[in-house]
């Protein structure tokens, strides 16, 4: 059987895993949010992405045999780190600290999300999904939704795309900030960095893809131009010689 994954987050720009198909698009009823805690309790670099896997590759005693098998000893223990609930988001934007924040759904009615949507064969799929639930192991929800690609169509392109979503139940997701004003976040976004560089970055990369789909977001532009804002203000105080008010 067929999977598809929907990415709105880093997966539209870092997939990780290996795909048949990408198509760019988007789900109704939902919008994205900067209101996920990103802290990073473990002092190891980043996840490693899965390699690349053929449609001819052999069938495998364990389906993450040849993973692990390409790992080296740090990742080993990085990766034992995640398994036994010791690691935070894998995006590492932050720390337990001044956590980053990265993105998560929120439902609203008449609001869509653009992303992207990964085929993932039946034949890799045990594995590319063992990957995901490692890497979005903080997003405690599955929901299953329809995905569009035409801005005009009632069809679905896909029906029943997998989408993980970070809940805003604190029981469930401890890692959960919530709303705040657009200043706050941009602060936050501003002053969190994590083993994979500063959570800037994502917001960034995040804004850069969606402006390639020619995708009209306002949350991610308001956001990312409040952190350009304060970043600019920091290097004005600087070249006057303080920072007192940033």
């Amino acid at each position: 059987m067929v999977t598809w994954v929907f990415g709105y987050g880093s997966l539209i720009w870092k997939a990780g895993f290996h795909h048949d198909e990408r198509l760019v698009g988007f789900i109704r009823g939902y919008r994205r949010v900067f209101y996920q805690g990103a802290p990073s309790q473990t002092t190891h670099p980043f996840l490693p992405s899965l390699p690349s896997i053929s449609s001819k590759t052999p069938s495998f005693p364990s389906p993450l045999s040849l993973f692990f098998a390409s790992l080296n000893p740090t990742h080993l223990i990085f990766c034992s780190c995640l398994a036994s609930g010791e690691a935070g988001s894998t995006d590492h934007r932050g720390t337990p600290s001044f956590p980053g924040r990265t993105v998560t759904l929120e439902p609203l009615q008449d609001q869509v999300c653009w992303g992207v949507a990964y085929r993932i064969s039946e034949q890799d799929e045990e594995i590319a999904l063992e990957y995901l639930e490692v890497r979005e192991k903080q997003y405690d929800l599955k929901v299953y939704l329809d995905f569009f690609t035409d801005a005009d169509s009632t069809i679905p392109a896909v029906s029943g795309v997998m989408v993980y979503v970070a809940s805003a139940d604190k029981d469930l997701n401890r890692n959960y900030l919530g709303p705040a004003s657009i200043e706050e976040m941009a602060m936050q976004i501003v002053n969190a960095r994590g083993p994979s560089g500063p959570n800037r970055d994502y917001l960034f990369h995040l804004e850069a893809a969606l402006i390639e789909f020619g995708c009209e977001d306002s949350h991610v532009r308001e956001l990312a131009a409040a952190v350009r804002k304060i970043i600019l203000g920091r290097e004005v105080a600087l070249s006057n010689g303080g920072l007192e008010h940033y």
